[in-house]
């Protein structure tokens, strides 16, 4: 069903200035897309990919979930057929919304963010908060479904953007980079009379890629992630010291330095965004996971399974994930010094590249969701909305106006997740086709959802943030109008919150059995606190009918000494899979020796339970677990990659190389006839002791092309000269599949992990070709001041018509080395030049004369749809994509019409500059030997890597930089820069919009 609120009190009108955010919709915008998740995300997610939601994608819970559409004071929603959906709450009682929590009391805490990014929001043009962000409790007093009090608990100025919120005991943990903030209510009077910097030394401080929310683990203890705005520099309560960086920087004014490799206390490279772990008084700080982008929260099952969003900064590569212990994710080089476009390989699609699916070391990506902003995340496990609904992993997609939905399958040592939807304000959860109006009126899309959360009832609450956009960089809607929706079951029965008395072992029972997981918390620490007195009461539900409650009681039990200890035990042999990797992941959190259990699970039927034995023994010495790899490996089918990634696990660091002779034993056929397993095995390892086998392999005709590949692939992840030089001598092999990528590893190498290896210069002399010659000869007469001015503009028409010479004069024009004179007579012909890349680049430096275009009359101008077509493929196609024609420069355009209105593909064409995409700022270097190179910054460290407008990779050693500027303009160019008229972009926008679905 669908909800749209549109009551007088929050009507907006769509202004102008509000629309410039999606400029950047059309270029190269690192996408950084700032997935707010909770908020936001950029209307630059427009070009949102629903086209990957095939019927093939698509499941029904049961043959009752259809859709409905349901009007709310003139909202409409599509749900399931069995579901009712009410508007539960709306300003003024909460604004903003970005993150909800619900309490033993059935109320509901909201985080808001009405001040959020005061830098780009003036506070005299909106609302405002100036005594600092609220956290409210809303509450439904006379049970009629409806709240009808609100209260203040604190109003902070410490809670700049808060991103999550946690009711947990009688604490209040708050999320605000750079602190995770504890608020204790003592007198029980709904007051903060007690506050507490847990944590401090998160990056992101006003920032949409920080600090988000903290849930109550099954086992007890505190999981929460954080987005990759680093530095993280962080020490928690036993003084361990924990440090991530990466190459990203930007999105505020206060994230302007941050780095890739940093060492924390436990000798780890961790990188970007994680999943972390500590006890409830900020102890034992532990990584669980790595290298995102911007998950916006870490979701726990009561299996102990951990699931997250994570999104992407290209508009189609969002994702749905679980989330492996250890887990490295992918967004950037593992050392975080370069963003994926660094890394990106020839042939490679977005999605693919965007995770780096194709190196060793790395999780799978999970479900590709497209385009979007993904927001708070929750597993439902309850039961008052039906056994279909049980065990439902919810994912709110804040940029398209969906709540995602999945039941996890097994799949090998990882899991299947077939995507529908649960919640949308675009269309019918049966529809493959959502539809978009091209009027800034039509608040369909002001649907944001930016979290969900299950009562102690049953029922489910959405936070909406409800926008014309997803944030990013504003917010559009200025009265900060925000509300929260109720989900319960269509059947007549009425959810009512349970009195819960923690007093007694039955209600504490009863409250680590609720649906809420915090709640869950409260149950969980006051039957630990019982001690061996609750242990029968807990034991019982080892037979519960709901196989999640029997799960809380395994990790309950094990943490209640010998005694529970010894009433889990049998659970190993449990015939439920899911139980007894419970079970084992619960006595991996004890003291006892786990070495005869895991060897006895290596050869468990169950691959998932394998992969975690695996996972257990990253720090274990060789010697201690070598018959227990071993029999791991026996169970490895050469195709899972969940498995292959534990095994990898398993052999970390120096134990893979001591292990590999191992693997040759078993696998004793010469490197030309390896099949699947070791193949993927020694990929997986890629340890020094492979490079003669690699080499080997890469000389035999008879081993196949995709052979060759992921054995010159392995070898280039060997950081070692002997695996260099021989990457060096396959480029000289007369297979042209071998020598071909040999040399693109070779040029790539150089300028990262191999810069050191080789004496590059002499190896991979670089040759000027007869073209470049000539420009250069041009260039000596152009920049001759003897000569007359008019020989010297001839010199320069001819370069600005030809790739090299446009290149060359872009150069001098950015080192102001051009006199202005030359510049404004070559404008037209540069704006000519063949080459694409030259006419994009050449925007930032070389201005064409023309009128301003404006944005509110070409609005009223009705748009040819044929002409719109000959100007897409004229301009455009160039760096864009529809369908299958165009070029993969900028993002693919196939669904623009599904995110934009006509207001807001304007303002992205016409106001290019007007609010560049974070991370797809455009620099200009110069070297000491003064060359100039201009592109987007994807990678830093020794070596600086650039990406130019055709997509080449230029690494340049930091030590032969003579400057670095970071230049203003957006690479998009101006529509007057092209020559186009208000009428051609209004022919543009018409075609755009009328794209067929």
């Amino acid at each position: 069903m669908v909800f749209v609120v549109k009551s007088e009190k929050e009507r907006l009108i769509l202004s102008i200035d509000t629309l410039t955010y999606c400029q950047t919709l059309f270029y190269y915008m690192k996408l950084n897309l700032l997935a707010q998740k909770t908020l936001f995300i950029s209307l630059i997610l427009g070009i949102t990919l629903m086209a990957f939601r095939s019927d093939g994608r698509r499941f029904r819970f049961s043959q009752k979930y259809v859709n409905q559409r349901i009007n709310i004071d003139s909202t409409v929603l599509f749900a399931p057929n069995d579901l009712e959906v009410v508007l539960w709450a709306e300003s003024p009682m909460l604004y903003n919304p970005t993150n909800i929590d619900v309490d033993i009391k059935g109320r509901i805490w909201v985080t808001e963010a009405v001040n959020y990014r005061d830098f780009n929001n003036k506070a005299d043009t909106r609302l405002n908060h100036p005594n600092g962000e609220r956290v409210m409790i809303l509450e439904d007093t006379d049970q009629d479904g409806k709240a009808d009090k609100f209260t203040v608990f604190v109003e902070d100025k410490d809670l700049v953007s808060p991103l999550g919120i946690a009711f947990i005991g009688n604490k209040v943990v708050v999320s605000a980079a750079p602190n995770l903030i504890v608020y204790t209510d003592e007198n029980g009077d709904d007051k903060a009379d007690k506050k507490e910097i847990l944590l401090t030394g998160f990056g992101g401080l006003d920032h949409d890629h920080s600090l988000h929310s903290t849930v109550a683990g099954p086992d007890g203890n505190w999981y929460f992630n954080v987005g990759n705005a680093g530095p993280h520099h962080v020490s928690d309560k036993n003084g361990w010291n924990l440090r991530s960086g990466s190459v990203y920087t930007g999105g505020t004014p206060h994230n302007t330095k941050n780095e890739g490799n940093q060492v924390s206390d436990d000798g780890r490279v961790w990188v970007g965004g994680m999943a972390l772990r500590m006890n409830a008084q900020g102890k034992n700080l532990k990584v669980m996971a790595h290298n995102f982008r911007n998950s916006y929260e870490v979701a726990l099952d009561s299996y102990g399974n951990m699931w997250q969003n994570d999104n992407d900064d290209q508009v189609i590569a969002c994702r749905t994930s679980w989330v492996m212990e250890n887990g490295n994710a992918g967004y950037f080089s593992a050392d975080g010094t370069r963003a994926w476009q660094a890394d990106r390989r020839p042939g490679q699609d977005m999605f693919t590249a965007s995770w780096h699916q194709d190196d060793p070391g790395l999780m799978p990506a999970g479900d590709n969701t497209g385009a979007g902003s993904p927001t708070g995340m929750m597993v439902y496990e309850g039961d008052a909305l039906g056994k279909a609904y049980r065990g439902m992993l919810l994912s709110c997609e804040a940029g398209r106006n969906v709540i995602f939905s999945y039941l996890p399958q097994a799949k090998g040592a990882g899991f299947e997740l077939k995507r529908r939807d649960l919640i949308s304000s675009q269309g019918p959860v049966t529809s493959e086709q959502y539809e978009w109006y091209a009027t800034g009126q039509d608040k369909s899309k002001w649907f944001r959802p930016s979290d969900i959360c299950v009562g102690t009832d049953g029922s489910l609450y959405i936070a909406d943030w409800y926008d014309p956009i997803v944030g990013g960089h504003a917010m559009h809607d200025k009265k900060g109008y925000g509300r929260i929706y109720r989900l319960t079951p269509k059947n007549g029965k009425k959810l009512t919150p349970p009195k819960i008395d923690l007093s007694t072992i039955r209600g504490q029972i009863k409250a680590l059995q609720s649906p809420a997981i915090n709640v869950r918390n409260m149950g969980f620490e006051a039957l630990r606190n019982e001690g061996s007195l609750a242990i029968p009461d807990v034991a019982e539900l080892l037979n519960a009918p709901n196989p999640y409650h029997q799960a809380r009681a395994i990790w309950l039990l094990s943490k209640m000494g010998k005694e529970g200890i010894e009433n889990i035990q049998p659970m190993l042999q449990s015939t439920d899979p899911n139980l007894r990797l419970t079970t084992f992941r619960a006595l991996r959190q004890t003291n006892i020796d786990l070495t005869a259990i895991c060897l006895s699970l290596a050869s468990d039927p169950d691959p998932a339970l394998r992969r975690e034995v695996g996972i257990a023994l990253r720090d274990e010495p060789l010697e201690k677990c070598e018959e227990i790899i071993t029999k791991l490996i026996d169970g490895y089918d050469g195709q899972d990659p969940w498995y292959l990634e534990a095994l990898g696990t398993a052999l970390d660091g120096t134990k893979a190389e001591e292990y590999y002779p191992k693997i040759k034993e078993r696998f004793p056929e010469s490197s030309e006839k390896w099949g699947v397993v070791m193949e993927n095995l020694t990929f997986r390892l890629h340890p020094l002791a492979a490079i003669a086998d690699l080499k080997n392999r890469c000389i035999y005709s008879s081993v196949s092309e995709q052979g060759h590949r992921k054995a010159l692939t392995t070898l280039a992840f060997i950081n070692n000269k002997a695996a260099a030089q021989a990457m060096l001598e396959l480029s000289s092999v007369p297979l042209k599949d071998v020598s071909t990528q040999a040399l693109w590893w070779l040029n790539f190498r150089r300028g990262n992990d191999w810069a050191d290896m080789l004496d590059w210069e002499k190896q991979l002399a670089t040759v000027m070709t007869p073209n470049q010659k000539k420009m250069a000869e041009l260039k000596k007469k152009l920049q001759n001041q003897q000569l007359p001015l008019a020989d010297r503009i001839a010199s320069a028409k001819q370069m600005a018509k030809d790739p090299d010479g446009g290149n060359v004069l872009i150069d001098l024009k950015a080192t102001y080395a051009l006199d202005d004179a030359i510049a404004k007579e070559i404008s037209e012909d540069i704006f000519n030049n063949p080459d694409a890349k030259v006419r994009i680049v050449a925007s930032q430096f070389f201005t064409r004369n023309g009128q301003t275009l404006k944005l509110d009359f070409v609005t009223r101008m009705a748009g040819n749809v044929d002409k719109g077509k000959d100007i897409f493929g004229l301009y455009c196609a160039n760096c864009h994509k529809i369908g299958e024609k165009g070029a993969e420069i900028g993002p693919d355009l196939s669904n623009i019409h599904k995110k934009f209105d006509k207001l807001g593909l304007l303002d992205a064409i016409i106001n290019p500059s007007a609010n560049i995409v974070f991370g797809y700022e455009t620099w200009n270097i110069t070297t000491k030997k003064g060359q100039t190179y201009i592109g987007f910054l994807v990678g830093e460290g020794k070596t600086i890597s650039l990406k130019d407008m055709g997509g080449q990779l230029i690494n340049i050693k930091a030590e032969d930089i003579k400057s670095k500027v970071k230049m203003e303009k957006s690479l998009m160019p101006d529509p007057t820069s092209l020559g186009l008229k208000e009428q051609d972009l209004a022919n543009l926008v018409g075609y755009l919009q009328g794209l067929e679905n």
